[in-house]
């Protein structure tokens, strides 16, 4: 329960901040970057633990109320505001929580794409080396979890808008530093799993499971 109220307040954190850009170095990203990362650390740690089906569950979980986030936002935009809210107070507001569709469609298309590729990969290479190893899987799940997020989002939302070699650019770039950020903090991250597992006494192997995205209801 900690973990899926965790991921999902940080889906919808990464939803609001990554409206400013920010400037790492010579590097430009968006401030989702600041937690966004942490989605896949905990996707990574309930995939471990819990197994799949569960990840899967909360993957749609998390998905649903980020979709809820973003239409309260769509609608508190379109009320009309008081007359103590002027219109400068209306375009500040709208700036930071107006998404256009084709960001927001761009987001949660990549989000599902990049999650459910990252829990797959964390559960198969669980099975493959026989839960040993949980650093090796931890980092090849997020590559390609970040990897296919990366491609989906910026295709989505940007082609056609920025020039190809940017955009291709800008999908490395942010691959590369997500996976940073989750070997830098790995070692938490271990010490977390272990925790948990001893806690929880759970550690669970998917064998003859459906990988499936749409077979919710199989917990």
């Amino acid at each position: 329960m900690v973990c899926g109220l965790l991921f999902t307040t940080c889906l919808i954190i990464a939803n609001i901040v990554e409206q400013k850009l920010i400037s790492i170095g010579p590097i430009e990203a968006t401030a989702g970057l600041l937690i966004f990362p942490i989605s896949y650390i905990l996707n990574d740690i309930i995939a471990e633990v819990w197994g799949y089906r569960k990840a899967r569950l909360i993957i749609w979980y998390g998905f649903l109320m980020n979709f809820l986030a973003v239409v309260i936002f769509r609608l508190s935009i379109v009320v009309p505001g008081s007359e103590n809210f002027t219109p400068e107070h209306q375009n500040a507001f709208q700036l930071i929580l107006g998404n256009t569709e084709r960001i927001s469609l761009a987001s949660f298309i990549a989000f599902l794409f990049g999650s459910f590729l990252n829990a797959m990969v964390m559960s198969k290479m669980k099975i493959m080396q026989k839960g040993k190893n949980f650093s090796i899987r931890a980092v090849a799940s997020t590559i390609i979890g970040e990897g296919a997020d990366s491609l989906v989002f910026f295709t989505i939302a940007f082609y056609g808008v920025i020039p190809n070699n940017d955009l291709m650019m800008l999908m490395l770039t942010q691959t590369g530093m997500k996976t940073a950020y989750e070997i830098i903090i790995l070692p938490l991250t271990n010490i977390i799993v272990k925790w948990v597992k001893r806690k929880e006494e759970e550690d669970v192997y998917d064998e003859g499971i459906s990988y499936n995205p749409l077979r919710i209801n199989d917990l």
